[in-house]
């Protein structure tokens, strides 16, 4: 299964993400997917997921690159990095135009094919400084 399931999550960061496939959504994520990450509030479900990912592709002009992707039992671990432009008003912060390079790492749990949970964490204070909301070093 941890091919077929490394799929489903290539797909999620491939297409749905970088090719703005929100409607993908529904075959990725399970009815009931829950998003771990304390910066990112978002809803539960393929709904929740489109409109957070909408958030980023809009506002930041974002794109995902998978750095190193690999699984385990039920899990796919994926090392990736955003970048992009900051074009939209994000998290209260109105658009700068500068570019952002941020790194992450996402667990994801899948069942029955799609993705049931999620834990990311991704270095807001980078993204924060590139910005310039809070100082550099």
């Amino acid at each position: 299964m941890s091919a077929a399931d490394e799929a489903v999550v290539r797909r999620f960061y491939e297409q749905m993400n970088n090719e703005r496939k929100n409607d993908l959504a529904p075959e990725l994520f399970t009815a009931d997917h829950v998003m771990h990450d304390p910066q990112v509030p978002g809803g539960t479900g393929p709904q929740g997921m489109a409109d957070t990912i909408a958030v980023y592709q809009e506002n930041v002009d974002g794109h995902w690159e998978i750095e190193e992707i690999f699984s385990t039992d039920d899990r796919v671990v994926v090392r990736w990095t955003g970048s992009g432009t900051h074009v939209g008003e994000i998290n209260g912060i109105p658009p700068t135009n500068k570019k952002v390079r941020v790194d992450a790492i996402s667990i994801h749990r899948l069942e029955d094919g799609k993705i049931a949970e999620t834990w990311e964490v991704w270095d807001t204070l980078g993204f924060l400084q590139q910005l310039g909301v809070v100082p550099a070093g």
